[in-house]
């Protein structure tokens, strides 16, 4: 169990209360570790953070347009690694036919973040419809395919030689956020058994090592009429996740953790009530994360503490960047002219640093760390 020195204090002109009650004219910005979990520092600033006039070195912020990353391939493993890592592999597939084989991920547990399209999804457990805003966890082994009858464009999040687990819930007990009944597993139903053939040639591809293999059978290995277990495909959509929010207090991103994978996390944002207080911050707070790369790939919706990032976009936070609103956000600090928020973005914080694959390099937005000038 870590125990860290602790010696809470308020020094100088301060609030006592994080994230409220800002002394007139300052800006609040936090130092923390574990993420958002262990000690932390609120220091007061009289200018914002991010006012640099000039940014360089490795540091910087960086932002791509996945949605010039437009290379369609029928197979999962020949897709484009944007970020990687020991730990997690990010990739970025656009697909527009049907599979004419399976897949099979040795490596690790699979998560599909469906960004647009629908699609049959065929599998060892049986069958699933997908559509936009569905994870689909896959776990390690399972050979699956799909089928999309509109055109996908999926982020997968490989989590390297481990599983993914929920987190722990605490306090709100583990039917918030969401609850388990609303995952959807696949089911062996008439597409599902249709689609079993004696007569064809299928291939399955399997990544192990980060290589593929292809083994080919004189018939469709997704042949099963049966399984009993607690292990399985599942699904959850963005629209059925239920925020935690809090009408007095800005929550860290932490609080909406979703999946939670090997030395990295996988946080949704979706719509929520702004906070209420009149003291409470109704923009993130400026932060340096020193112990994470921060990732957010955007959706749907607008962002409500950035600018000029539509969906389809990525945005990458390197561990000690010091970070915020930008200066459109920020004007609305403390009185928000919307009730609520209106975003879905995909959040994926990692313990170690992430190296930018090619495809993402190609399509860089070079302006974006310049964004926060006023």
């Amino acid at each position: 169990m870590k125990r860290y020195i602790s010696y809470p204090r308020v020094e100088g002109t301060a609030s006592r209360q994080a994230h409220a009650d800002l002394p007139e004219g300052t800006y609040e910005r936090e130092m923390s570790k574990e993420g958002f979990s262990g000690p932390a520092a609120f220091t007061y600033h009289t200018n914002p953070p991010t006012g640099w006039s000039e940014f360089e070195g490795p540091l910087r912020p960086r932002a791509f347009d996945l949605n010039k990353v437009d290379e369609t391939c029928a197979c999962p493993w020949n897709s484009p690694e944007i970020m990687f890592n020991q730990a997690v592999r990010c990739r970025l597939w656009n697909l527009n036919r049907p599979m004419d084989h399976l897949a099979r991920n040795g490596d690790g547990d699979e998560l599909l973040f469906i960004h647009r399209g629908t699609a049959d999804f065929f599998c060892d457990f049986g069958h699933l419809a997908v559509s936009g805003g569905d994870y689909v966890v896959i776990p390690r082994g399972t050979m699956w395919r799909l089928t999309p009858s509109k055109p996908l464009m999926v982020l997968m999040i490989e989590n390297t030689n481990a599983s993914y687990m929920l987190p722990d819930k605490g306090l709100v007990g583990h039917h918030a956020i969401f609850d388990q009944a609303m995952l959807d597993i696949p089911v062996m139903n008439d597409q599902f058994l249709a689609q079993q053939s004696n007569s064809e040639t299928w291939q399955v591809k399997v990544k192990r090592y980060h290589q593929v293999s292809t083994i080919t059978y004189p018939f469709n290995p997704l042949d099963a009429v049966g399984w009993h277990g607690d292990l399985s495909v599942a699904r959850i959509n963005v629209r059925d996740i239920r925020p935690l929010i809090s009408d007095r207090y800005h929550l860290p991103p932490s609080a909406h953790t979703t999946f939670i994978g090997n030395r990295f996390v996988v946080c949704t944002f979706a719509p929520r009530p702004f906070e209420t207080d009149p003291g409470a911050l109704k923009v993130p707070f400026f932060h340096n994360n020193d112990d994470y790369d921060e990732v957010l790939f955007y959706h749907a919706g607008e962002f409500f503490s950035r600018d000029n990032i539509p969906p389809g976009m990525l945005t990458l936070h390197p561990a000690g960047f010091t970070h915020g609103p930008h200066p459109k956000a920020l004007k609305n600090m403390l009185v928000q002219p919307k009730p609520s928020t209106n975003e879905y973005a995909v959040m994926i914080d990692t313990r170690d640093a992430l190296e930018v694959g090619g495809a993402a390099e190609a399509a860089e937005w070079k302006g974006y760390v310049d964004s926060w000038k006023d």
